[in-house]
């Protein structure tokens, strides 16, 4: 494969037309590429079609169709079954899979490629369909640098944040999981945030107003976090995690008070608390780090 970048409309096949597999093939469409698209089940697509994208009667017909041929279904189950009569099919073409499974599935997809010499790259899409062919629009790839260096600019109709991140075929779904276990943290402590405030009778659209002062800490707080568990020393110059355990202690019995479920508070409590038995009382919160790989 010639490592000069594809400038130049590329034939593109997409396998998959859920939500998300359709936004994608849209976007290629979008910027001018020839689009092929394949789904398992019939009856999805039609405004794909209607947009000049050519419905594939197989899947190997579809994946025969394109120079790069990205995936995206429900999990890995599926991508394999698809996939695993089409190893010739697939040959001088560049497997791109972002279906969203775990970093071990991804290993083993990318072995499979390997072991058939096929070309292959890992992505993990971060952002709602809406978002998908803007310049906001994060996508993280992994696996072979040389087909991401070529297509860069065919992927690049995907999101403007179309971002390499190494040559292990897993770290796209590290890096996947990792900000969705951040997301799905926020938004749980979001919503429980609102049920304790409408049991103590303050409607939830009048705390939203101010949550951006949270949020605008964020930023700092990430990087200088990331830092500090990086370098293993975590000092709390600015707040240390004995009082801010005891600001979750306050929440945790307020709310047990009000009825509400705690699981996640009395979750959070209990990695404190063993981070402060280790000696982490006048760290800062980064130092809970320690209890979560070291828990016993």
């Amino acid at each position: 494969m010639s490592t000069t970048p594809h400038t130049s409309p590329t034939p593109v096949t997409v396998i998959g037309l859920g939500a998300m597999g359709r936004a994608l093939a849209g976007a290629f469409l979008g910027a001018g590429h020839p689009t092929t698209v394949w789904n398992r089940s019939p009856g999805k697509g039609e405004d794909l079609v209607a947009r000049g994208a050519v419905r594939a009667a197989t899947a190997e017909e579809a994946v025969r169709a394109g120079e790069v041929v990205v995936v995206c279904v429900v999990g890995y189950d599926a991508s394999d079954a698809i996939l695993a009569p089409l190893g010739d099919a697939l040959q001088g073409r560049v497997l791109v899979n972002v279906t969203s499974d775990l970093p071990d599935r991804a290993r083993a997809a990318a072995a499979w490629a390997a072991e058939r010499s096929i070309a292959y790259l890992d992505g993990a899409v971060m952002v709602p369909t809406a978002v998908i062919g803007t310049p906001d629009a994060l996508l993280f790839y992994a696996g072979s640098r040389e087909s991401f260096d070529t297509y860069e600019t065919t992927l690049r109709a995907l999101g403007g944040r179309t971002t390499f991140v190494g040559e292990e075929p897993a770290r796209a779904a590290v890096y996947d999981l990792s900000l969705l276990d951040f997301f799905y943290g926020s938004i749980s402590g979001l919503i429980h945030a609102f049920a304790f405030a409408k049991a103590e009778g303050v409607q939830a659209a009048d705390i939203a107003p101010y949550l951006d002062t949270i949020v605008g800490i964020m930023p700092p707080i990430a990087s200088g976090s990331a830092a500090e568990i990086d370098a293993g020393s975590y000092p709390g110059t600015e707040a240390n995690l004995g009082t801010m355990a005891a600001s979750v202690d306050h929440i945790l019995h307020a709310s047990r008070a009000r009825g509400l479920d705690v699981s996640q508070l009395e979750a959070i409590k209990k990695v404190a608390d063993l981070a402060i038995a280790r000696g982490h009382a006048k760290d800062d919160w980064a130092s809970t780090y320690e209890a979560l790989v070291k828990p016993a």
